[in-house]
């Protein structure tokens, strides 16, 4: 898939890496690590600039962040009530359930939204639950366009940096995003612990 990647942003450039980014939101698996690392590397290497490497990124990931946003608002709060009405008893959740994760990311959710975007797959999932909220659209727009810009501008400016060795990046984030995802598998357990432990009081 890398060399696939690759040969897009060489040949297509900034419109190369707006298509990819949007596409990787919407397809979490393409990774966007080579994606902007790469991209970083070809700012040293071809006539695309630092600036324009970023700015088509992140309009990419807002693209990408709209679509998923737009899938959560078919899934709003009253159709899941009919779901978890009828199946709810199999996973052991209450339409009172619903209700209580939906007041939690309106409480919680401008944060969720911003920092998730510095976790890889996540990063791009937490738009379907902003929408199923029906979380404010220019707020949303505001915290994924800063968390997204923050993302970008890191990776892009580290694959420029080390130029063609930008896949040594790519070697550490792998690594970092394994470790975040045992922190966020631990912390579900612990706040699926807690859950069950009320729900028995």
């Amino acid at each position: 898939m890398e060399n696939w990647l690759m040969d897009i942003i060489s040949e297509f450039g900034y419109m190369g890496i707006l298509f990819l980014i949007a596409l990787e939101n919407i397809f979490p698996p393409i990774p966007s690590e080579v994606i902007l690392t790469f991209g970083g590397f070809m700012t040293t290497a071809s006539n695309l600039s630092f600036f324009g490497v970023v700015l088509s990124a992140t309009a990419g990931s807002l693209i990408g962040a709209i679509v998923l946003y737009i899938i959560g608002l078919q899934l709003d709060v009253e159709r899941l009530e009919k779901i978890i009405g009828r199946w709810g008893h199999i996973l052991r959740l209450t339409v009172n359930d619903i209700h209580k994760a939906d007041a939690w990311f309106d409480k919680y959710g401008p944060w969720t939204v911003f920092f998730c975007r510095f976790i890889p797959l996540i990063r791009s999932l937490i738009s379907i639950p902003a929408g199923m909220s029906n979380m404010n659209v220019g707020l949303f727009l505001l915290l994924t366009t800063l968390g997204t810009l923050i993302w970008n501008i890191v990776l892009v400016y580290l694959g420029s940096l080390v130029g063609a060795s930008w896949e040594v990046i790519v070697n550490y984030l792998d690594i970092y995003s394994k470790v975040m995802y045992v922190i966020l598998f631990l912390l579900g357990v612990v706040l699926l612990f807690i859950f069950f432990k009320k729900r028995r009081k």
